[in-house]
């Protein structure tokens, strides 16, 4: 694959990811299921990202197709299996990123783009030779080795990783992720090291008519997050000890200089029979532990789901629109 004449080495021997297959991703799939042509299955205003990620413009989020994860209780598998996408070339994803800037995003949220991280390198430089005025957001799984985040350091500016394990045995057992643990504290901890404080300005309020998703019932002004590190942890069932060990290490480690994210949309997809233990949604009493937790050590920067969000739609429609 290339773009002009620079070749895009780094998927000759793929180690992109903590798996290193070491494979030639120009003529064959990985783990990932993704060769090194760029596969995207949508691009569009999202609305219900965080509030400083959408606010009520909307975050123009670009979704990849493949995943180097293996999550049993995937909500998107017809994309993270890499069965829905259009290939298109980097110039495709450069006026793409002008598309939604043009729709009043707030920023550009690639989101599971960590098999093509060398190609978005490319993309980023493009846009800003070009002039884009919004912020870059990279939105992973945090299953990276330490050398891709550092390749994209002055071209991020806000990371929204997901810390999804602290115990190695669940990594493996639910995710066929092995090495999680240390791989993901490797990747927060350079994620911080890039963007050490969060800086917010607020919302330029535009039309959304054009949003393919409905805009939220809001009329409050909104701090939108211009630089900074947001970091996601999914409550999972039978798992509350651990997401209040996730807490504290992230507390104790970065305290106020990043956001946390504490999610209880978990829903059992319809293919956990092997794993019982997951398969139910979280309880609100194991939720309303870990909020309450989470403010006894002192955490202030934070976010909570509120509602019944396992029954809201909170993935859109995987169908190319935009693309």
């Amino acid at each position: 694959m290339t773009s002009g004449d620079k070749d895009f080495t780094e998927y000759k021997n793929c180690r992109l990811c903590p798996r290193k297959c070491g494979l030639d991703r120009t003529v064959a799939t990985a783990f990932c299921r993704e060769k090194s042509d760029l596969h995207v299955s949508r691009a569009a205003l999202h609305m219900w990202e965080e509030p400083c990620i959408s606010g009520n413009n909307g975050s123009g989020t670009v979704f990849f197709s493949g995943c180097n994860m293996g999550c049993v209780f995937c909500q998107n598998k017809a994309i993270s299996r890499g069965q829905v996408g259009k290939y298109i070339s980097v110039d495709r994803l450069v006026d793409i990123f002008f598309e939604l800037e043009d729709k009043g995003a707030n920023n550009i949220n690639l989101v599971t783009g960590d098999m093509f991280v060398p190609t978005i390198r490319v993309a980023i430089e493009k846009a800003r030779n070009r002039g884009i005025g919004i912020p870059f957001l990279f939105n992973t799984s945090s299953y990276l080795e330490l050398q891709t985040v550092k390749s994209l350091d002055g071209l991020i500016d806000i990371y929204l990783p997901d810390f999804k394990y602290i115990r190695e045995e669940d990594a493996v057992r639910y995710s066929k992720a092995h090495g999680y643990v240390d791989a993901a504290k490797r990747a927060i901890d350079e994620m911080v090291r890039q963007c050490p404080e969060c800086i917010f300005e607020r919302e330029k309020r535009l039309d959304v008519s054009n949003a393919i998703e409905p805009q939220k019932d809001t009329t409050n002004d909104t701090e939108i997050m211009k630089k900074g590190v947001v970091v996601r942890h999914l409550l999972m069932p039978g798992m509350l000890i651990q997401a209040k060990m996730i807490v504290r290490y992230l507390y104790e480690k970065y305290g106020d200089s990043i956001y946390i994210s504490l999610m209880n949309q978990f829903t059992p997809n319809g293919e956990l029979s092997e794993y019982p233990e997951i398969d139910r949604k979280v309880s609100d009493r194991d939720y309303d532990s870990l909020i309450d937790y989470a403010a006894q050590i002192g955490v202030v920067n934070g976010f909570m789901q509120v509602g019944e969000t396992s029954k809201e739609s909170f993935i859109p429609e995987f169908d190319c629109y935009g693309v």
